[in-house]
């Protein structure tokens, strides 16, 4: 399963890069766009090196973010003719990077681990797998704002672009306040081993992962006037992003892990049933 999940990461990420390439910059006969998807595979594969010697998942979360920095940086120091659109897709994912990513690395220092690598990290071949796949998520993730910055044709900023900053900028400001709002509620004994229910999370049980996935969709729309040929493939990077936090890695795993806890919790319960699981609603009075 190790394995065939490497292999499968790897043909994934050969596609996007095949496609993001279509009309990327070229430094000589190689295209920026390929350069970034190549490099996001290599920095997790450094990192898993020493993490797999010390059996630590300590560095993970903040690899990733490094990765998109590192990514981001390469593709505005290689493309010519950087122009706004390019700019502004560049701090976007670099401010989101660097706050979500000390915010997860801070949280991991905290709590000591990660529960979810507490089987695989004595793995080597799984948590191989687990940094080859965030190897492919950064890449995915990312496709539309490397196809912005790297793009040969340049656009314009124009309404359609405005409208992607103003659901980017939306998006980001719920995330971190949804975020900022369970770290207080922990911090405060009395809720120790208790569900969050107030602020955002009155509105929505996810409200972090509602901001995460229209933060990249706004990326996505600024990128949409400079797509063309192979790269309208690019838009996968919003999709992908909804799929991974609706079906795969993020809410699923939540949901079943806060049904272990407090399934049996008549308030739950009627916090759950109120509340949406995504998309916040006005709570209910």
């Amino acid at each position: 399963m190790s394995v065939s999940g490497i292999v499968a990461s790897l043909v994934v990420g050969a596609l996007v890069i095949a496609a993001g390439s279509d009309g990327s910059a070229e430094v000589g006969s190689v295209a920026v766009f390929a350069i970034c998807g190549v490099v996001s595979y290599v920095i997790n594969w450094v990192v898993f090196v020493p993490s797999n010697r010390a059996q630590t998942e300590r560095y993970f979360d903040l690899t990733g973010s490094l990765t998109y920095l590192t990514l981001v940086g390469l593709a505005v120091v290689f493309s010519a003719d950087l122009d706004a659109r390019g700019v502004i897709v560049a701090v976007m994912v670099a401010v989101w990077a660097v706050r979500l990513g000390s915010f997860l690395f801070r949280r991991v220092r905290r709590d000591g681990r990660d529960g979810r690598f507490d089987r695989i990290k004595t793995d080597p071949l799984r948590f191989l797998m687990s940094w080859t796949l965030q190897g492919l998520w950064v890449l995915l993730t990312a496709a539309c704002a490397l196809a912005v910055i790297t793009s040969a044709d340049r656009e314009p900023i124009e309404w359609v672009a405005v409208v992607g900053i103003g659901v980017w900028v939306v998006g980001f400001v719920i995330e971190v306040v949804a975020d900022q709002q369970k770290s207080a509620f922990r911090r405060v004994d009395a809720n120790k081993g208790r569900y969050i229910s107030t602020g955002l999370w009155a509105w929505s049980r996810h409200p972090n992962y509602f901001g995460e996935i229209m933060l990249w969709t706004g990326v996505a729309i600024m990128a949409v006037p400079v797509l063309s040929g192979w790269r309208w493939a690019m838009l996968i990077s919003p999709v992908f992003v909804v799929i991974l936090l609706t079906r795969i890695s993020g809410v699923p795993l939540l949901e079943a892990r806060a049904h272990k806890r407090w399934g049996g919790d008549d308030d739950y319960q009627a916090y759950r049933d109120a509340t949406p699981s995504l998309i916040p609603r006005p709570p209910r009075r």
